[in-house]
């Protein structure tokens, strides 16, 4: 029969365009991120060569263990695998790890395989519970164990539901559908829950930015297209996109965008108590994308925080170096060196220097004045052009002790 009415936890069927729009916010703009990622030189020639094996988000993970889980309830047989369509129309055979018969429902595993990816869930198991409820034609899915809890606005998700995003809810819904062509008989009667559980997904978001966003108790339901793409920096992309949007949506104008957990950490010690924790994002190498998207958020001003390596990068305006760790230009060093008036000798020392820390400690040996706030200075310049120098923008340089030793404005 027709299912009378599929119930979202997270209320997907009134918003979901809104949904769809929120998940892409910023695509257009991925260009941008592509070109400011930071790869190892193996890494960077195994994506070019398309080398790196894809992997499967835990939307399609989720995905195939309702169906699976379904169908064993259906036939009281347990499943080896099931075929799930992804979004752009593919179809994959996902197997399924271990099936358990309960008194009144079945539970399914798939574990996820990130493919090359370095995903913090990578191996881990993602379960479907499928039971028959006493709600006929309705089908509820919720976020059980390890599946994290919304708590503050800003994701497009309703604060209370579990951390399942539109995509994945729907291809949830869809493998439900699916069997229910063949067997919809069974809904005359009954409605059908579906929890979607993740053992040990409170530990793993511990590793991911769930926490920062308000995303409590576990790991978000994720993925666009099901497929896991190596290195992408979709995901990096989004999780800067999610934590400016949860800023926004509890008041702040104002964000401290920083390369890392230690920049954000001294800019923490330096402010104090004058920002909340959620205006804080860490935009890892991500700066020119991170500063495009607070200007066409609306955001007032951004602060960004970093040290002398990462900094200078942006200041040189670096493209495409996809080389972890590389050596900055140390000509580009010497050049802004020289406009501090110094000796030739100095300028030889910086140009053969092995590393932008190994340039700090020349000017630092030297007593050199202003040479921190001037590369803050073109890291400024280089960001205004993200924002058409609309957007009230500080640079700041922190030593490895945390000091502030460069700021523009000054």
């Amino acid at each position: 029969m027709k299912v009378d009415e599929i119930i979202y936890l997270i209320d997907f069927l009134k918003s979901s365009n809104k949904g769809d729009l929120q998940q892409n916010d910023g695509n257009d703009d991925l260009s941008i991120a592509e070109n400011e990622q930071d790869l190892s030189k193996e890494i960077m020639e195994k994506k070019q060569k398309g080398l790196l094996r894809t992997g499967l988000t835990t939307g399609t993970c989720a995905s195939a263990a309702t169906k699976a889980a379904l169908l064993s309830l259906l036939t009281n047989l347990s499943q080896d695998d099931v075929q799930i369509t992804l979004p752009k129309g593919n179809v994959v055979t996902m197997k399924i790890s271990w099936t358990r018969f309960n008194d009144k429902s079945v539970t399914c595993a798939v574990i996820k395989d990130g493919g090359d990816d370095p995903d913090a869930t990578h191996g881990s198991e993602i379960c479907s519970t499928v039971q028959l409820i006493d709600k006929n034609g309705k089908i509820i899915v919720d976020g059980g164990i390890g599946v994290g809890r919304v708590t503050k606005p800003g994701l497009g998700l309703l604060i209370g539901s579990a951390a399942i995003n539109p995509i994945p809810m729907k291809m949830i819904v869809q493998s439900v559908k699916d069997v229910l062509d063949t067997n919809g008989d069974i809904m005359d009667n009954n409605g059908l829950s579906v929890i979607i559980s993740v053992p040990n997904g409170e530990e793993i978001a511990k590793k991911t930015d769930n926490p920062r966003l308000g995303i409590l108790g576990g790991i978000s339901i994720l993925g666009t297209t099901g497929i896991v793409l190596p290195y992408s920096t979709a995901s990096f992309a989004a999780s800067i996109r999610q934590s400016l949007d949860v800023g926004l949506a509890l008041g702040s104008d104002v964000f401290i965008l920083t390369t890392g957990g230690r920049s954000e950490d001294f800019c923490k010690n330096l402010f104090g108590a004058a920002y909340p924790d959620h205006s804080y994002v860490q935009m890892g190498d991500f700066a020119g994308y991170s500063v495009k998207q607070s200007y066409e958020k609306g955001v007032k001003k951004v602060i960004i925080a970093g040290f002398i390596g990462k900094l200078t990068k942006i200041a040189m305006g670096v493209k495409q170096t996809h080389v972890r760790g590389s050596h900055v230009n140390m000509d580009f060093m010497a050049k802004v060196a020289q406009e501090c008036n110094i000796s030739e000798n100095i300028v030889t020392l910086i140009k053969n220097a092995n590393t932008a820390r190994h340039v700090s400690e020349i000017i630092d040996a030297y007593d050199i004045i202003g040479y921190y706030d001037l590369l803050c200075k073109y890291a400024f310049n280089q960001m205004s052009s993200y924002s058409k120098n609309q957007l009230l923008i500080d640079i700041i340089m922190f030593n490895f002790d945390g000091c502030v030793i460069g700021k523009y404005p000054r």
